[in-house]
């Protein structure tokens, strides 16, 4: 019963965004709608924003599970904007409003979480350095955020899996030779460091 009743507010709260503004929407329409009084609610969420917070959550829930059933980063990502599609309105509403930044956290953590699980799985043999790594990750995952967040602003005409699947071919191989880079470049270090202290001799 308590996992319907989460379901049904947040699929009320989702109906009500693909209609209207979210300063429009309230706790009270929400019981009036579902037919639940507040105190239920309030139980919960503490408000409206938690409704959707959770939603994000739960979505990047759904991510994860989706990358481990694929060594894709696109295949991956055009999944994880499958619930964008599917709520324009919806996600138009929030974008608008003065929780933009909720979304855009949530997409950061899309670009984020699947590239740091591609980075790390991909070029096993190549000692590159974790921080390398983590700075390869990093900076594709924020310019996975800023595209996405362009294409929100510019009203989502192109398909995304168009958008994602040429970007992937675009710079197909760049992930790699940053790391066999990374790779080099400690190595040589470690040369240069034995040559200078005769350590290794």
């Amino acid at each position: 019963m308590k996992n319907l009743t989460k379901q049904a507010i947040r699929a009320e709260v989702i109906r009500q965004l693909n209609e209207q503004p979210l300063n429009r929407i309230s706790v009270r329409g929400i019981c009036d709608e579902l037919e639940i009084n507040h105190n239920t609610f309030y139980y919960y969420y503490s408000d409206i924003y938690a409704v959707i917070q959770e939603g994000f959550a739960e979505d990047l829930k759904q991510v994860e599970l989706t990358y481990r059933k694929t060594d894709s980063w696109e295949q991956a990502f055009i999944r994880a904007v499958q619930p964008i599609m599917q709520n324009k309105t919806a996600t138009y509403h929030i974008y608008d409003s003065m929780r933009k930044e909720d979304l855009e956290t949530y997409i950061f953590g899309i670009g984020s979480q699947i590239m740091k699980r591609f980075v790390a799985g991909i070029c096993p043999d190549e000692a590159a350095k974790q921080e390398d790594r983590e700075l390869i990750a990093h900076f594709y995952g924020c310019a996975l955020t800023e595209i996405l967040m362009r294409w929100l602003s510019g009203g989502m005409k192109q398909k995304p899996e168009d958008m994602i699947r040429r970007i992937g071919f675009l710079f197909d191989g760049s992930i790699e030779e940053a790391l066999r880079r990374s790779a080099a470049e400690d190595s040589a270090g470690k040369r240069d460091h034995f040559r200078q202290t005769g350590e290794g001799i």
